[in-house]
């Protein structure tokens, strides 16, 4: 079964960044579609973990995030990737 906690710590990661307003607008808005896959998304887990991971790889990909904003989606890609194994 999901840890359904560990889905909302990660939401609260995602909130941080939308609410940085050095972050860039459309990153805020990414991260903001990220959370509400994960927690809204009636598919499986899984694919809303994967579908998560790789719009937030998409992310972190932008050259004009700030180096705190990537770091900030990196931890939240990692937390995702070991959620997904451990759901395996």
């Amino acid at each position: 079964m999901t840890d359904i906690k560990e889905i909302r710590q990660i939401c609260e990661m995602l909130d941080q960044i939308t609410g940085d307003t050095s972050i860039p607008r459309n990153i805020r808005n990414a991260a903001d579609q990220c959370e509400k896959l994960l927690l809204e998304s009636e598919d499986e887990i899984d694919v809303r973990i994967a579908s998560s991971i790789f719009k937030l790889e998409e992310m972190a990909d932008d050259p004009n995030i700030p180096l705190h904003g990537r770091t900030m989606i990196w931890n939240i890609i990692s937390r995702l990737e070991s959620l997904k194994q451990h759901n395996n």
